[in-house]
């Protein structure tokens, strides 16, 4: 009888250690889950920094208002080329690239930020 009054103990004891664990699990996914949604804006923010090189070619083309046939002949290179490096099949190579910069106005590394490389 003392046996089984020790079994039954034992058994209420673990049950409640399992019944403890299984709370806290829930309470650290419940608060990693409001850390994750609350960082919603953070890594919206992020990923609109990001862009890629294409993107960035294209908006200072955009905002110096020249087309890509302006572009590819002040660079010499053809239209197709500079549409290449602007739906990112194809980068400009150095000696286009600091071109590039100095026809937009801007420093070569002002190109280069902001990229996103895990594409590469």
């Amino acid at each position: 009888m003392l046996f089984a009054t020790w079994v039954t103990a034992l058994n209420i004891l673990v049950f409640a250690a399992l019944v403890a664990a299984v709370i806290y699990l829930f309470v650290l996914i419940v608060r990693a889950l409001k850390k994750y949604i609350g960082s919603k804006e953070m890594r919206e923010e992020k990923q609109a920094v990001k862009r890629t090189l294409g993107e960035t070619l294209k908006a200072h083309r955009t905002r110096c208002q020249m087309t890509q046939e302006f572009e590819a002949e002040a660079l010499g290179v053809s239209r197709q080329t500079v549409s290449k490096w602007e739906n990112g099949s194809a980068d400009p190579s150095t000696t286009n690239l600091l071109a590039l910069a100095k026809l937009y106005g801007v420093e070569a590394e002002d190109l280069l930020r902001g990229i996103d490389r895990s594409e590469e």
